[in-house]
């Protein structure tokens, strides 16, 4: 790691928003995916919840790179800034408002003696832990975000990511709450928990995802909308079953 920690050092930030990652940040190119070092490693190991993407975008990567580059010049030790680095994943805005809302709905506070989930994000708690199913970002042949396709846990390269890195962080954190944010993620986590490297009861699978798309989604699961006044892209049973599912994964795991 430490070589791309020296690397990152001189990056062009501007280049690198642009698309274009330089040689020494690439860890390997496979066929039509590139896996390229970020500094994502930190591990919050007092959190008691988790939540989990598919793979760091590049505006995210570039921004955390950002950050190491100003905390290293502060004079910050490398532990820190890496840290730090971290830290720029976090979740903010309407997002955050919307998962603090569901993640309440369903009891999850409750399971740490809190009253409302907006507690993980409190300032300096050290209570919440962002990762990525795939730890480091990986991007398209020509500079894209990779976005799922083709399915990781079909590309060795990737599965190894999942299996290796993922599964150090919930070796790390075995009594947090693990919430998958999107499909790729939700099967990451089974895929570890199949392995036995993680506590399935502790996967709180089917939220729907808290971006500004899933608006009706996440209005109906908090019983904001009702069903008659739904469109028809939306699945009110799907929803129901998620929502009375989660509720009594959450209320037994309290037990």
């Amino acid at each position: 790691m430490q070589t791309f920690i020296n690397a990152a050092r001189g990056v062009d930030l501007a280049t690198y928003r642009r698309g274009q990652t330089p040689a020494d940040l690439t860890i390997g190119d496979h066929g039509a995916l590139s896996v390229t070092w970020a500094p994502f490693d930190f591990i919050n190991r007092s959190a008691e919840l988790v939540l989990v993407g598919l793979t760091p975008g590049r505006t995210q990567a570039a921004n955390a790179i950002e950050a190491l580059q100003q905390a290293l010049i502060a004079g910050k030790t490398q532990d820190e800034a890496l840290e730090i680095a971290k830290s720029t994943a976090s979740f903010s805005g309407s997002m955050r408002s919307s998962l603090v809302a569901m993640l309440d709905a369903v009891g999850v506070p409750a399971q740490f003696g809190r009253t409302t989930a907006q507690a993980f994000f409190a300032p300096g708690s050290g209570l919440v832990h962002f990762t990525s199913a795939l730890r480091y970002p990986v991007y398209l042949a020509n500079g894209a975000n990779y976005s799922g396709a083709p399915d990781p846990l079909g590309q060795p390269v990737l599965r190894a990511m999942i299996e290796s890195h993922l599964a150090e962080e919930a070796a790390a954190l075995p009594n947090a709450v693990w919430v998958p944010l999107g499909k790729g993620a939700a099967a990451s986590l089974q895929h570890l928990v199949a392995r036995g490297a993680l506590d399935g009861r502790r996967v709180l699978s089917g939220l729907p995802h808290p971006s500004g798309a899933n608006a009706e989604r996440i209005a109906y699961f908090l019983g904001r909308k009702s069903r008659d006044q739904l469109s028809i892209k939306t699945n009110a049973d799907r929803i129901d079953d998620a929502r009375e599912r989660l509720r009594l994964q959450v209320e037994a795991l309290a037990a």
